[in-house]
């Protein structure tokens, strides 16, 4: 997942199995004797007991009998708990330590939260609001890399129709793409009202191409476009009424996805 940064201090976080374990170690490593803080913790008998229920709600393999016997010794003067030996004796999967370039003790989320409590409360409310925030900040990439998938699906759905419905063997490469140009200038033609051509002309100063200007709305129906187009080429309809046909899907869509973005910026 990456790094939180919680009142000047950069926490890793890691995903193990699809979850997020964020590290007790660097929670306290500018604390002084930090790593003694999170054996003190460890030692604590609310924390066992906090761990323990953890581990029965969300680890079918916990040790329960490992746990009991545990709860017994912990309170006690000579009571010592470290990460190794409450894993290696409950088969612990909340918290772990782990070796190497992201070395250190790691704890789900929950536990995280709870351990940062006795950090500080103040260090938790910011270790949360940040965790939350880096999420948002995740979702948004993962809805980014969805569409961006969904594009090249769409664009090779439409190259392919192309392919098998528009262009004869016998022809050259040049005559290829001087289809594949035609058909993609129709897309361009059903959205924008110009060409690729066209809009270099108009543009001289500008690089690149129309789409490299598109705004996200824009380039989200270019891409349904190409799927739709797919479809026409197949049901044999001439290039005319295809444009015809998209140019109105262009003028629906793009009022139906300039109305939602006013709605979630408002």
């Amino acid at each position: 997942m990456g790094k939180l940064k919680v009142d000047g201090t950069e926490i890793q976080v890691l995903q193990i199995d699809e979850d997020d374990y964020i590290s007790l170690t660097d929670m306290v490593r500018r604390v002084e004797n930090g790593p003694a803080l999170i054996e003190k913790w460890l030692r604590n008998k609310n924390t066992i007991e906090f761990l323990g229920i953890w581990e029965e709600m969300y680890n079918a393999e916990f040790n329960s009998s490992a746990y009991e016997e545990i709860m017994l010794e912990a309170g006690l003067n000579r009571f010592i708990m470290s990460v190794k030996q409450w894993v290696s004796r409950t088969n612990s999967k909340g918290i772990m330590a782990k070796a190497g370039r992201y070395g250190g003790t790691y704890a789900y989320k929950d536990i995280a939260f709870e351990f940062a409590s006795w950090v500080s409360p103040q260090f938790k409310l910011y270790l949360i609001k940040e965790f939350e925030r880096l999420k948002k900040e995740e979702q948004v990439l993962l809805g980014w890399s969805a569409k961006r998938e969904l594009a090249k699906i769409n664009y090779r759905i439409h190259t392919d129709a192309i392919k098998v419905n528009l262009i004869p063997s016998e022809l050259t490469p040049q005559q290829t793409s001087i289809i594949y140009a035609s058909e993609a200038d129709v897309l361009n033609m059903a959205l924008f009202g110009m060409t690729a051509k066209q809009w270099r002309d108009n543009n001289p100063d500008k690089k690149g191409n129309i789409r490299d200007y598109a705004s996200i709305n824009e380039l989200i129906c270019i891409s349904n476009m190409e799927n739709i187009n797919a479809v026409l080429i197949e049901d044999g309809l001439s290039q005319s009424e295809r444009l015809i046909k998209l140019n109105r899907i262009a003028i629906h869509q793009m009022s139906i996805l300039e109305e939602q973005t006013t709605k979630v910026l408002k």
